[in-house]
């Protein structure tokens, strides 16, 4: 029998903080674990944070395989926040997938994640892992808002809508070091492979085996007719529209085979929007980010004072147009994350016991527990608009 209910792994970085924070506030009756290569460091973070002297610790570090597979085994439940996944992520993968341990991760890196889905997949199914990516503001909101659309669409129209569109209405929140650094592992894997590349632009790069049909680029910005308003590329639409197409896929392609799908930001009508859409297109999202170190990140008022508002929209086949929306009332990155991340990880334990293992997204392994859980618990709001 497992020792913890929950590990969470990079507990002495920024995200790994609050995560912490989060669930000594709110599911102390569990047995649960702070890790991190340094027991030292462990030890310092959490007198410093103020958390119970009996909070325990464990140590285990990615360039040691041995010491990963060690921590899988003593818990039922591994968060990971030690990014960048693409350069530290594959051991903790390999070690859950082999011995049956669940795994939540911050992924946004879609070369990991195709790594690990041809590595691990099959191993996963065998043992029973639940190796869930993407489970923060990348993917959830978009993941389940596709869903919770789709599910009133066939509520109302007795068919899912074929072609869905989201629209970022409003986004408040700043980066963290670790953001930074992932964002800059990926785009020099990336430049340094053709092939690489080549794959980080395709919707369908987490759908081995299935082809869709062809998508919106998302990629320039254009005056959106039917919405009223310009939009502008959405800079975490590249790992978010993988997610939502891994989801239908592994789901039996409930919204169709010819499902396609497309997130952009909402601008504005009119010159001042056209101008403003043209500007984020020519603004690199993590300019200036530079000297951002892993541990970095933004203050606790900012985070607070953050939150995002998401639309999701399809026209159905009688031309009956459907809205639902999305919120979230904190920072997207880490207020709102570090809820959506801790109750990913609590829903595998109390909620979806009977899911089948595998390389995951969580729409297919959460279906509506998920989204009943961050309504009550982590400050989203999922809602009908029309």
């Amino acid at each position: 029998m497992a020792e913890f209910d929950i590990i969470i792994y990079g507990a002495t970085g920024f995200t790994g903080r609050l995560v912490a924070e989060y669930i000594n506030a709110n599911y102390s009756n569990r047995p649960w674990a702070m890790a991190g290569r340094n027991l030292d460091k462990l030890i310092a973070v959490r007198d410093e944070m103020g958390l119970p002297s009996d909070t325990a610790l464990v140590t285990a570090d990615a360039s040691d395989p041995i010491s990963i597979e060690a921590m899988a085994k003593r818990t039922k439940v591994i968060i990971t926040t030690v990014g960048p996944y693409q350069l530290y992520g594959e051991p903790l993968v390999a070690a859950c997938a082999k011995v049956g341990t669940d795994y939540v991760d911050l992924s946004g890196e879609p070369s990991f994640m195709w790594d690990m889905i041809d590595k691990y997949n099959d191993v996963a199914k065998a043992s029973g892992a639940r190796i869930v990516h993407s489970c923060g503001f990348d993917s959830v909101p978009s993941d389940m808002g596709v869903y919770f659309l789709q599910a009133e669409a066939s509520k109302r129209f007795g068919t899912p809508l074929k072609d869905v569109r989201c629209r970022v209405r409003s986004l408040n929140g700043t980066f963290s070091g670790g953001t930074a650094a992932s964002g800059r592992a990926t785009m020099k894997a990336a430049m340094s492979n053709p092939k690489t590349m080549q794959k980080l632009l395709s919707p369908f790069a987490l759908t081995p085996g299935f082809q869709g049909v062809e998508q919106p680029y998302g990629n320039k910005p254009y005056e959106d007719i039917d919405l009223g308003s310009w939009v502008a590329p959405f800079f975490m639409a590249p790992v978010n529209t993988k997610n939502v197409h891994r989801s239908n896929m592994l789901m039996g392609h409930p919204y169709g085979t010819d499902f396609t799908y497309e997130e952009m930001i909402f601008t504005g009508p009119g010159p001042k929007g056209e101008a403003m859409a043209k500007h984020i297109a020519d603004t690199d999202p993590i300019a200036g980010q530079s000297d951002l170190k892993p541990g970095d990140g933004p203050s606790k008022e900012e985070r607070e004072n953050g939150s995002y508002d998401m639309m999701f929209t399809g026209v159905s086949e009688n031309g009956e147009r459907l809205i639902v929306g999305v919120k979230g009332d904190r920072d997207p990155g880490y207020g709102s994350t570090c809820k959506v991340l801790t109750e990913c990880a609590v829903c595998l334990l109390e909620d979806v016991a009977n899911a089948d293992g595998g390389i995951l997204t969580p729409a297919p392994v959460f279906g509506d527990a998920i989204i009943k859980r961050v309504s009550s618990n982590a400050g989203l709001i999922f809602e009908v608009e029309n």
